[in-house]
């Protein structure tokens, strides 16, 4: 019963872990002068008031204050999928006698103790004493 649990367990942890191994997202941050203002991971970043006046102004002095940055980061996209006949044939021997060995093992059945409910009769004396043997 535990091990099935582990085993469902550890099979899911390992499905998430895979899973988010390999998704990639942006971050997109938008600076006015060096103030962040605003920064969104999977939607677009807010743009401060400056940036509607901004537009005016480069008609006339072409100088920008705020600018957006956007980092990437990248998931994993080379994941190896290999076969069983990938690997060397020692490799091969040993996976398939520890499968072997695995699946060949029985429980063992529950042990029935036959005097579990037997209680010892009531001494009334001491049979040591009385013989006077003693172990030393």
């Amino acid at each position: 019963m535990l091990k099935q649990i582990l085993h469902k367990f550890f099979s899911a942890l390992m499905a998430v872990l895979v899973l988010f191994s390999t998704v990639s997202f942006t971050v997109e941050k938008h600076f006015c002068g060096d103030v962040l203002i605003d920064s969104a991971v999977f939607t677009e970043a807010q743009k401060c008031k400056m940036e509607a006046f901004e537009i005016e102004q480069s008609k006339i002095t072409k100088k920008h204050c705020c600018k957006d940055e956007l980092e990437v980061v990248k998931g994993q996209d080379k994941l190896k999928r290999s076969q069983f006949e990938d690997i060397a044939f020692e490799q091969q021997v040993f996976v398939v006698s520890y499968i072997f060995s695995y699946n060949s093992l029985e429980e063992l059945p529950n042990l029935i103790i036959p005097h579990k409910q037997y209680s010892p009769p009531n001494l009334i004396y001491d049979i040591q004493v009385l013989d006077e043997v003693f172990l030393i």
